[in-house]
């Protein structure tokens, strides 16, 4: 029976010569999860054995970890905006730079407090496991939300994140806004936008590619949803889109072409409004 510490240098030598550059981190990520514990616990109990049934699990999981499975996989949940999300391989796993959408409409919110005052209709588009629509119904209460996906185990993901974290949400099957018939005052969208053919980790292999491929530069989805917006946005309501920054000017022009008006960007975050 190995001790901890002993345990984590072993794994964090194997994790290394697998080229995973966060090893140490991701090794004491494990090692808590199998023993549920926190890290500082790790740090605490250095010298504490590890039982056999929990060093098995824990060296399964570390060699999925060494064939680059995603941590939030092998663990199954990410924290997102300070919350832990139920994740599988269903969803795309949240990144942190979809946290830019949650900060940009309290922003908004803060210039325009009707956002506060009133029932507000939000469709979350492309939900995945829900976290940018559940986080902001728990951010603001008064938003009445939806989560649409193409994903029915996606859907049924976000569902059980919902409930969860204790929010009442809306849930539809439809693929962007063709099966969503009403008008909203704000819609948020983290679709599908790495063209197949641009460079990336070997992680991304695990998440499903529907979640994270589009043709055409990666702006496939994206343009799709503009074009649909007209018919199911409030007139002054908002598109909110995350997008690579280098895709920012070709949706510009796509959604001037749509009668939709470029507010602001922020990293990987654009926002429109209906005019």
């Amino acid at each position: 029976m190995p001790a901890i510490n002993d345990w984590l240098v072993s794994a964090t030598k194997q994790l290394k010569k697998c080229s995973i550059t966060s090893a140490r981190l991701d090794a004491e990520i494990i090692l808590a999860h199998t023993l549920k514990k926190n890290r500082t616990y790790l740090h605490a109990h250095a010298d504490k054995l590890i039982n056999p049934a929990d060093e098995e699990i824990a060296n399964d999981r570390l060699g999925l970890r060494a064939n680059h499975m995603p941590i939030a996989y092998i663990i199954g949940c990410k924290e997102f905006f300070g919350r832990r999300f139920v994740v599988t391989p269903d969803t795309l796993i949240p990144r942190p730079e979809s946290e830019d959408i949650i900060s940009t409409i309290q922003s908004l919110a803060e210039q325009n407090p009707k956002l506060l005052e009133k029932k507000i209709k939000l469709i979350d588009v492309g939900t995945g496991s829900g976290c940018l629509g559940i986080t902001l119904k728990l951010e603001f209460p008064n938003f009445d939300v939806t989560l649409s996906d193409v994903s029915q185990p996606a859907l049924n993901i976000a569902s059980q994140n919902a409930d969860i974290l204790g929010v009442k949400v809306k849930t539809i099957y439809s693929n962007l806004l063709e099966d969503y018939s009403v008008k909203a005052d704000i819609i948020v969208a983290n679709l599908p936008y790495v063209d197949p053919s641009w460079e990336r980790s070997p992680e991304t292999d695990y998440e499903p590619a529907s979640a994270l491929f589009a043709d055409n530069g990666g702006l496939k989805l994206m343009i799709k949803l503009i074009s649909q917006v007209k018919s199911n946005l409030k007139p002054d309501g908002y598109l909110i889109l995350e997008a690579d920054p280098e895709q920012h000017p070709a949706l510009k022009v796509q959604a001037k072409q749509s009668g939709l008006k470029f507010i602001s960007a922020h990293n990987y975050c654009l926002v429109f409004q209906q005019v």
